[in-house]
């Protein structure tokens, strides 16, 4: 097949998944590319709109962790007391191809309108449990340094928040955006500000990524990174490895690695928990504990997550046989 009519079959393959899900790449994005196809690259691969998206298995679903019956009011989800999601904008710079809000996201979508935010804020002053507040979407960052001034200043106000978690895949995505406006206006709050940047590997830690994260952490802000486990992409040992230890030099902590949602038109992302575990445990021999993240399982269904770490240690007679990072058993009593 010649490549012009590669390029007109990858077209009408695009075509026909925007038909259903938001398609979205920019410049940086396909600058961190080493080869446009998915089947070569795992920048590519996430991006790149694949003809499996159009088929989608029983158990996939088009709100995989619940949200839905654990939203109060529009813009929030509380699944766990102490915390919840403030979805402040339904758009993202980029669209991950295996997005678990996927059928939720995407061009013609919006922030918040003015009376859907203020029932939003209002849920939070009126629950004295909530202590951190998790802005998502979307992308948070999607916001005018203006507008995320005002959302920090409005929960900075609220005596019983004292945490701000904002999770973007927008210094990966687009660190052009990650402006010094934008800095000033999160860190302008008292309460602390934890940013988790969305990272999948290595190849996407560019250098004006780099620049990113460097300022971000000259604005005081701490930085955590949340990946998924995703086949193609770094579904092995030495993927894993180049990503967090990538990130831990930049000076961001991996804090999760998620197993894959089961979100319309993934499957072909799909890893077993089994080699997830598997890949786990030969990280912990290989890389300092500064690089390994929580392998968290999102329960179908809205049940919340639970870590999917290894077990190295098992009750045997009065005391237990414990697994050190060689595979080697200890007995401990």
């Amino acid at each position: 097949m010649t490549s012009q009519k590669i390029k007109q079959c990858d077209e009408m393959i695009e075509d026909r998944v925007a038909q259903h899900y938001a398609v979205g790449m920019n410049d940086h994005v396909r600058g961190a590319m080493r080869f446009h196809s998915p089947d070569d690259d795992p920048v590519a691969r996430q991006y790149v709109p694949d003809e499996a998206e159009l088929s989608s298995l029983e158990d996939e679903l088009v709100d995989p962790i619940g949200d839905h019956d654990y939203s109060p009011v529009k813009g929030i989800v509380h699944r766990y007391p102490d915390r919840v999601l403030y979805k402040v904008t339904s758009v993202c710079p980029v669209y991950c191809r295996y997005c678990f809000r996927k059928t939720m996201v995407g061009p013609g979508q919006d922030v918040l309108r003015k009376a859907e935010r203020s029932a939003a804020l209002d849920y939070i002053r009126k629950d004295a449990n909530i202590w951190e507040v998790i802005m998502t979407g979307g992308d948070p960052l999607m916001l005018s340094p203006k507008r995320l001034q005002q959302e920090i200043a409005d929960l900075n106000a609220i005596d019983h928040v004292n945490v701000v978690r904002i999770h973007t895949r927008m210094v990966a995505a687009d660190p052009e955006r990650i402006t010094d406006e934008m800095l000033q206006a999160l860190s302008s709050g008292d309460k602390m500000v934890y940013l988790v940047m969305h990272v999948n590997h290595a190849q996407e830690i560019t250098p004006r990524v780099q620049d990113a994260i460097s300022r971000i952490r000259r604005q005081g802000i701490v930085a955590l990174s949340q990946s998924v486990l995703l086949r193609g992409v770094n579904d092995d040992e030495d993927a894993l490895e180049s990503l967090f230890r990538g990130l831990v030099q930049c000076g961001v902590k991996p804090y999760m690695l998620h197993h894959l949602d089961r979100a319309p038109g993934t499957q072909h992302f799909r890893v077993s928990i089994a080699r997830g575990q598997e890949l786990m445990r030969a990280l912990r021999g290989r890389v300092s504990g500064l690089c390994l993240p929580e392998y968290m399982l999102d329960i179908p269904g809205g049940f919340g997550k639970v870590p999917l770490t290894p077990q190295y240690c098992h009750e045997h007679g009065a005391g237990y046989d414990v697994t050190d990072y060689k595979g080697e058993m200890h007995y401990y009593e």
